[in-house]
């Protein structure tokens, strides 16, 4: 059988045909080079306005494009390009199908090193595939401008913001998220984490979309919330238990961080040694050692131990279904809270007293809404970027997450290579 047939088979393109296949060397490497020429009578494409053109000239040496290796050779389409003058884009570079642009990799080569980068780091594609990074780059790049041109903005009703470090010295990505239903996607990265940097996304969907959102989740940072407030203010927004639940963790361990010094310093017995996982996890989640170290220190009038009967008795807060009912309680809370005398918790009660009517949407929204999906999401950004070891430049960290996230359209391909 002969290498046009399969090709035939699997890329045959209207209006050119494949002409000789012999081997060659190309950068070193021994490749096969594959001759395309246009069909007989056919007309070129003008890359301007997609139109039919008459021809102007020819170039004299034919252009590389890298196709998908076969057997270990590396495979190139050459093709002398011709020019058109266009009644209406003057002489322009004819449009072929297998290419985009400048670009020196065939549309189905950079989709199919894509497809392999959303398994492997970037660098482990151009290793298995002998190619390079900057090639691979490239392909997930084109995929994704391709995708975000062609994406579908309508029918978000439910979106998620929240902030990421992408690099050392405080270097922070905003990500918005939709939640809705059925279809969890990311929709939009920027750059740190401020007023403007959010007023960007809804910039972005415009005015009508940015009016159809009815629900946003996000954590208590002020830029977020003014933005919110200023550009969806019709939306429900929902401040949930896990961010609140993380700051009233954090503020416990500060407790028993410093009672445990003090302690070690007036020389009294260090009972809160190794505690401090005791304190955090959930009781249902304690292992049978721990459940008996923890009754052992319930005998005790410590502030660390206040301070825990304090952040699980505010679990009972989620099990209430009305917001009004759910409203006094937290009143009832932070009351107590406030007469402590312990002021990492009175800080963080002070919070959640400014806050109350934001986590109170929760209990509105019938508890069909949770950042925990944004979380989610989070972890598979941050893996994201482990995989590459990190990213040098903001460019990169964000096609490679659109990529692995935006569930984003691909272009029509004729045969799946892999």
């Amino acid at each position: 059988m002969l290498v046009k047939t399969i090709l035939n088979r699997c890329q045959k393109f209207k209006s050119f045909v494949y002409g000789d296949v012999k081997f060659s060397k190309f950068g070193g490497r021994d490749c096969l080079d594959i001759n395309v020429r246009p069909r007989k009578g056919s007309a070129a494409i003008c890359s301007g306005c997609h139109e039919p053109a008459p021809g102007y000239d020819q170039a004299s040496e034919p252009r590389r494009f890298e196709f998908v290796p076969m057997w270990g050779f590396s495979v190139f389409f050459l093709y002398h390009m011709r020019r058109v003058e266009c009644a209406a884009c003057g002489v322009k570079v004819e449009e072929v199908p297998w290419g985009s642009g400048k670009r020196q990799l065939t549309k189905t080569y950079m989709q199919f090193l894509a497809s392999w980068a959303r398994m492997l780091s970037w660098k482990e594609v151009a290793m298995r595939f002998s190619t390079s990074w900057e090639k691979v780059f490239n392909s997930v790049d084109y995929i994704v401008q391709w995708g975000l041109e062609h994406r579908c903005l309508g029918g978000v009703t439910a979106i998620g913001v929240d902030e990421i470090l992408w690099h050392k010295g405080h270097k922070y990505l905003t990500l918005v998220y939709q939640i809705n239903a059925g279809l969890v996607r990311l929709l939009w990265i920027g750059q740190n984490r401020c007023e403007a940097t959010f007023s960007q996304f809804f910039d972005m969907m415009g005015a009508e979309r940015s009016k159809l959102i009815e629900f946003v989740c996000s954590d208590m940072w002020r830029p977020y919330l003014k933005v919110i407030r200023e550009r969806i203010g019709q939306a429900v927004h929902v401040l949930d238990r896990y961010h609140i639940v993380a700051r009233l963790n954090k503020a416990l361990d500060v407790v028993r961080a410093v009672e445990h010094r003090k302690m070690k310093s007036d020389g009294y017995e260090p009972i809160l040694t190794k505690a401090r996982w005791l304190l955090l996890k959930r009781p249902e989640n304690l292992t049978d050692t721990q459940e008996v170290k923890l009754r052992e220190l319930l005998k005790y009038n410590l502030q660390s131990l206040r301070a825990y009967l304090l952040k699980e008795e505010f679990q009972t807060l989620w099990s209430y279904v009305s917001a009004g009912w759910a409203g006094r309680f937290m009143d009832r809370w932070t009351t107590r809270v406030m007469r402590s005398k312990i002021e990492p918790m009175k800080k963080e009660a002070l919070t959640i007293r400014r806050h109350k009517d934001l986590i109170l949407n929760w209990f509105r929204a019938k508890k069909a809404l949770s950042s925990g999906v944004v979380e989610g999401m989070n972890n598979k950004a941050k893996l994201t970027m482990r995989k590459s070891y990190g990213f040098r430049f903001h460019r990169s960290a964000e096609i490679a997450l659109y990529h692995s996230l935006g569930k984003l359209p691909e272009p029509p391909i004729t045969h799946r290579f892999c």
